[in-house]
């Protein structure tokens, strides 16, 4: 992920100009969703004015609604991104923890995505950018609703590339024919090279991400104009690689502001303001366009890792470990989110509905004006009241499951109701110092109250009035909702692996290279790189 230069926006501004057409308003509205990876709630200026990176975001704040209690559905990328596509937690879609580059399976067959229910209900239906919900036969994004597919099977750290930009810690680029013996260090992958789809073909291998997100860009306003060309509505799903590690800025980094970080925020922060003029171009208003994160930092990453806010997790600290990304903790799972639809969702509006990604689902479904699959319930609701500024009520009661922390993964091990937020378990993720939060469970849970302490800091006392009359509504509502998920219509994701399920374009390439070591392959126009491509299923 290259941070491009003004006159790199300018360029790439200038290509797509073609693609601006205005376009025919449809009854059913257009929907783009764009998902950012590892973005902290303090990453966006809105919300936190120590943050200066973003003045794109800001502008569609202004122009939209803010939401400041959203969160995501789960504090890992794989279940997060199961639930936004099917409106259920881990525990009923059966998506409990990420999968890996040698899965077999991915989110069960016999959930319906989004991209399904829209796809029968006449839209065109695109996904770009990471999926990580499985990618080895009818798992992959072109067999679970998406006409077209474009991006990384999984996160991008999760290959080697020959340009591997910023990392904690740093990871060697892809070995060449004849290097010498690979360095072998953790947490890096460094057999595979990383792989960029296009349907189910692979057309680079390894990556090249310095150019990653204006190609992006590219693909997504691409999509946006033939479906707009086609007479269709559309639903676009953009997954973007910023803001998860490894980022990539230009050499040298720049030496003011946030630094490396700080660049690739702006980077992801111009990626959105032009997909928004995008979109206005084809028909300003017939668009609705939602912007979330998939889970807050991740923490380990120390300066790489983006903004909490107030939301620091305060008494985890004191005792070790991380309180963002995979744990239950708020910097874990409540994210930036914003709308906007213009002459349709307010202006300038801050909502402090308790909403989550797992209303993206039935909120989207009812705007389409068709109905949610049957013979399931979903955790997510139907927001739009809210998005239309005629409620600002959302969930009674949010389920947080565990996501790579201590106790079992999609396990429910929090619960908030009204302001009051309970937890069953903590500890067990690694902070940027190193340390984890020792793994400690709470019967009677322990209860903080958000409105007087949102940086979970101090735990209301047990013998106190306010816990003695808040602790029974939550255990009741607890037990309501295993309850609930233990009598629902329950999948079971097959997270088995196999080295043959590994996406390589040429096994007899070393790292499955597409193209031969020091080839230009990255600055090939599509056409060029198309005529190299390798079938992948």
């Amino acid at each position: 992920m290259g941070t491009p230069s003004p006159q790199a926006v300018l360029v790439l501004a200038a290509a797509l100009a073609g693609l601006l057409a205005p376009r025919a308003a449809y009854g059913q509205p257009n929907f783009i969703v764009i998902l950012a990876d590892d973005v902290g709630w303090g990453d966006l200026g809105a919300n936190w004015a120590e943050t200066k990176e973003t003045p794109h975001l800001d502008e569609l704040a202004a122009e939209g609604t803010r939401f400041v209690d959203f969160h995501s559905a789960a504090s890992t990328c794989s279940p997060s991104r199961a639930s936004l596509l099917t409106g259920r937690l881990g525990a009923r879609n059966g998506v409990t923890h990420n999968f890996a580059v040698t899965s077999v399976g991915g989110l069960p067959l016999n959930e319906t995505t989004l991209a399904e229910v829209l796809q029968e209900a006449g839209y065109s239906t695109g996904a770009i950018g990471k999926w990580h919900l499985g990618h080895h036969g009818h798992h992959h994004p072109s067999f679970r609703g998406f006409d077209y597919y474009f991006g990384i099977p999984y996160s991008h750290d999760m290959g080697c590339t020959d340009n591997p930009g910023y990392n904690l810690p740093p990871c060697p680029p892809c070995p060449r024919r004849g290097a010498a013996a690979r360095i072998a260090r953790k947490d890096c992958y460094t057999e595979v090279a990383l792989p960029l789809f296009e349907n189910i073909t692979i057309v680079q291998q390894p990556v090249n991400l310095s150019s990653l997100a204006a190609r992006y860009a590219e693909e997504a306003a691409r999509f946006i104009r033939r479906a707009s060309d086609s007479g269709r509505p559309f639903f676009l799903y953009l997954a973007l690689a910023h803001m998860h590690v490894p980022l990539g800025v230009p050499s040298p980094p720049p030496a003011s502001g946030r630094g490396i970080y700080g660049a690739a925020l702006s980077e992801m922060d111009a990626l959105v303001g032009w997909i928004k003029r995008v979109a206005d171009s084809h028909g300003k208003g017939n668009t609705l366009l939602w912007f979330a994160g998939d889970n807050g930092p991740w923490a380990q990453k120390c300066e790489l890792a983006g903004r909490l806010g107030p939301f620091v997790g305060a008494w985890q600290r004191q005792r070790g470990g991380s309180s963002a990304k995979q744990t239950t903790w708020e910097g874990g799972h409540r994210v930036p989110a914003l709308v906007y639809w213009p002459g349709r969702i307010p202006a300038k509006r801050t909502s402090h509905a308790l909403l989550s990604t797992l209303d993206i689902f039935p909120t989207l479904v009812a705007l389409a004006g068709v109905a949610l699959p049957p013979n399931r319930r979903f955790d997510g609701l139907d927001v739009s009241p809210v998005l239309f500024g005629w409620s600002d009520v959302g969930h009674k009661v949010l389920l947080h499951p565990n996501s790579g922390a201590a106790g079992k993964d999609g396990e429910i091990e929090t619960l908030r109701l009204a302001q009051y937020k309970a937890f069953y378990t903590t500890g067990g993720a690694m902070a940027c110092d190193g340390s984890i939060g020792p793994a400690e469970h709470h019967q009677p849970p322990l209860i903080f109250n958000l409105d007087r302490d949102i940086q979970e800091q101090e735990p209301l006392d047990l013998a106190s009035r306010e816990y003695q009359a808040v602790l029974p509504a939550i255990s009741r509502a607890y037990a309501q909702a295993l309850e609930d998920i233990a009598t629902d219509n329950v999948s079971v994701a097959d997270y088995s692996k196999d080295p043959a399920a590994t996406p390589c374009c040429n096994a007899q390439h070393v790292a499955c290279r597409c193209q031969a070591p020091g080839s230009h392959a990255a600055v090939l126009d599509r056409r060029t790189e198309r005529r190299a491509t390798r079938l992948c299923l």
